[in-house]
């Protein structure tokens, strides 16, 4: 081997690349030797945080990641895979791209969505559907305005241009993102049992292809960059950052899918974090086989690149394809076609090793094994301890918060709230009806996208109340899935998978730790209760900076299946006359809330009341009440409380509602308080006794709380405003906030 011109190899360089003492001398002991500069860099990328999931993995693994609909368990593939019936399955995965959308906003946010793109159709499945979940600092700081204008237009744009909906997604405000942005991007795709592609290479032999965009020097370290704190020379790490090209990525799609039903292809991988590194040892590791790969074969856009450059650029718009010995032709002619450049640069071996050479030099001699997730890559369990600030943050009285003088003029500030307001400001910016399967009519608590050619529809979305998370680890997590789930309920799906995002700090902070652990055990409970397996996901740790630290922000992405269309639910009231019910207990739980965040500057108490069971039991009442033809409109309970879920549901169908709560507790309790469990619907007062016998078998409660009436939203003698007035608070107040109009 020749290390010429290259850095001598050393424990300092090691951990010049983000390595551990202990991680270089595994590292020796793997290879038996001192590694070349370019196997150091190949260990590095695969090691660090962003590919190796080495201070996650173990507690992932607690998570229900099989069984249900899922053909494939977590992490087997690109992407989860879910079987939806008529032979169709549902591909789909959320990720992260935090780091790169807070020092270059617009493209770091873009190749989020490239790469989950990628993702989804490199096992087969055309994408349909985009979704995203974005965490923003104040938005009226002029850099967190910058950093919300790059990231919205980074992703429409690509997602516009690439021709997939943007069709739901949320954002939520808090000053603790100000300097780390969260942005995580969902992409969910169809494709049929019989066309799916496997992320495997297997047969010694069979040609190993690299497709689409030349390789240039963007992105190396990116997944390095990704397992860092940013500080305040984050903004020297633009090359990091790379740069998406949304029309070549759907030349790439059309290609990839007509290859696909050739047959031809053995194996395929995107090239994400850590390039040509991680696909051709993650693919290698899945086969139990091996690689010998020349990079002089490797179309470059820059000259002079090194082994260890091309192995981890990040370029975008690149795939690896294995195929089977003597299909070759056939495979460029497709890829050719689609004006998509196409070189064979290596050859499938049984050996479990990964050569690479350059110039006839080799240069890396890996056993693919020992760099890959699940594989021989290190995995730790860090210490644990529960955070100071929660006994402060528990140590609350609500005593201590004032009662509102004007309820009128608190709802109007609450509708106001930049965490509650319509994201119209963002969602225009989206193309939500390409391809014409997005069902527009009415609004709905989740997006609902046809199935064509049958009579089915999915209900997606994603959630996750950090605020919760950071007052609760565990019972915020358990809300976020809760959540989810009664968010596609509502639509009249039956939630059947979740795949997750999970935001954190540094795992190296007990404190931070700790969250993390409470977090995981609390998604992996509720999603044993909703019987929704984790399909895959996503891991983002180190979301901090100088002056801030996140919080915990799992997010969770939930797939629903709508088995018939006539059972499709929208929020906003039907019709005059319709009884407005409450199924669920209105208990006035202000904990967490978004009252006390927005209206008196705390973020206090515990995560709201939550009971699982019950939550599971009114969830299943409204599933079955919807299928029964009884309900007309259904709307969760969540952000805001009550008054908001009754405010949005007037604003929806500019029609107006008569209101009446027991006040048992403080009226802002009753009508702000964000316990879970419940979901506000309308009926016709002839379905009261069918409704009623669904409640007594599941044992929740069943409130009559008003009617549909008149053009104003009244509730008790507090509140009285027109929904003109409604609306116009709700619709604007983002709008001239980002704008200061």
């Amino acid at each position: 081997m020749s290390n010429e011109k290259e850095p001598l190899v050393n424990l300092q360089l090691a951990i010049e690349h983000g390595l551990t003492e202990e991680e270089y001398n595994r590292i020796l002991d793997v290879l038996g030797r001192t590694p070349t500069y370019t196997e150091l860099g190949i260990f590095s990328v695969m090691w660090s945080e962003h590919c190796s999931y080495k201070n996650s993995i173990a507690l992932l693994k607690t998570l229900p990641r099989s069984g249900g609909r899922l053909l494939v368990s977590a992490g087997e593939e690109n992407a989860g895979l879910v079987d939806i019936g008529d032979g169709l399955a549902v591909a789909f995965k959320i990720e992260s791209h935090n780091h790169p959308s807070a020092i270059e906003p617009y493209q770091g946010a873009a190749t989020g969505v490239g790469g989950i793109m990628r993702d989804i159709f490199t096992m087969g499945a055309r994408p349909i559907a985009a979704l995203n979940s974005l965490r923003f600092g104040n938005p009226n700081d002029p850099r967190v305005k910058f950093l919300i204008k790059g990231i919205v237009k980074g992703i429409g744009d690509y997602g516009n241009c690439f021709g997939v909906p943007t069709v739901a997604g949320e954002i939520y405000f808090d000053e603790c993102y100000t300097e780390n942005p969260i942005v995580n991007a969902m992409s969910v795709g169809i494709v049929r049992h019989d066309e799916i592609l496997k992320a495997a290479a297997k047969g010694k032999g069979n040609p190993v292809m690299i497709v689409g965009s030349a390789t240039g020097r963007d992105g190396i370290h990116g997944a390095t960059f990704a397992s860092q704190e940013i500080s305040e020379e984050s903004g020297e790490k633009r090359p990091s950052v790379q740069v998406g090209d949304p029309f070549t990525e759907k030349l790439l799609l059309e290609a990839t899918l007509e290859a696909a039903k050739t047959g031809y292809i053995v194996g395929i991988q995107d090239m994400g974090a850590a390039g040509i590194a991680c696909s051709t040892s993650e693919m290698s590791e899945r086969g139990k086989s091996g690689m010998n790969i020349d990079l002089n074969k490797v179309p470059v856009r820059e000259t002079g690149m090194s082994a260890y450059e091309i192995m981890l650029s990040e370029s975008q718009e690149r795939m690896l394809v294995v195929v089977k010995k003597g299909s070759e032709n056939k495979i460029q002619e497709i890829f050719e076609k689609w004006d998509l450049h196409v070189e064979i640069i290596g050859n499938v071996t049984d050996s479990e090793i990964l050569k690479v050479y350059i110039d006839g030099i080799l240069k890396a001699e890996i056993p693919a094994e020992s760099l890959v997730l699940g594989g021989g890559a290190p995995v730790y369990y860090r210490e644990s301890i529960e955070p100071k600030y929660l006994s402060s943050t528990k140590n609350f009285s609500l005593k201590e918060i004032p009662e509102p003088i004007d309820y009128n003029e608190t709802l109007k500030n609450m509708l106001k709230s930049p965490n509650i307001c319509s994201k119209k400001w963002v969602f225009q910016q989206y193309d939500s009806m390409v391809r014409t399967n997005t069902i527009p009519s009415g609004i709905t608590d989740s997006a609902i996208i046809r199935i064509k050619d049958t009579n089915k529809a999915l209900a997606i979305k994603t959630d996750g109340n950090a605020r919760y998370v950071y007052l609760n680890p565990r019972k915020g997590a358990e809300i976020a899935v809760a959540e989810s789930a009664r968010n596609v309920i509502c639509c009249g799906a039956k939630p059947i998978a979740i795949t997750n995002c999970l935001n954190f700090g540094n795992p190296y902070n007990p404190e931070n730790y700790w969250q993390f652990k409470e977090a995981v055990a609390g998604i992996g409970n509720a999603c044993r209760v909703f019987e929704t397996p984790v399909t895959g996901g996503n891991v983002s740790f180190y979301n901090e900076s100088p002056n801030y630290s996140v919080f915990p922000t799992p997010v969770i992405g939930m797939l629903g299946l709508i088995e018939d269309l006539k059972h499709i639910t929208t929020m906003e009231f039907k019709a005059e006359g319709d009884f407005i019910v409450l199924i669920g207990q209105n208990l006035g739980d202000l904990s967490g809330s978004e009252y006390l965040n927005h209206i008196h500057n705390l973020t206090v108490g515990d995560a709201p009341y939550f009971d699982i069971e019950y939550e599971k039991n009114v969830q299943a009442t409204v599933l079955e009440a919807i299928q029964g033809g009884i309900v007309k409109s259904a709307h969760d309970v969540s952000d805001g409380g009550i008054a908001i879920t009754l405010a949005e549901c007037c604003i929806a169908s500019n029609l107006g509602a008569e209101i009446f709560l027991e006040n048992e507790n403080r009226l802002d309790s009753l009508l702000f308080g964000e316990d879970q469990m419940r979901i506000v619907v309308t009926i016709q007062e002839s379905n009261i006794d069918r409704i009623k016998e669904i409640v007594f078998k599941t044992k929740v409660d069943l409130r009559v709380i008003g009617k549909v009436k008149g053009s104003n939203l009244k509730i008790n003698s507090e509140i009285d405003i027109s929904v003109a007035d409604l609306r116009n608070y709700y619709d604007n107040a983002l709008t001239q906030i980002i704008e200061g109009e």
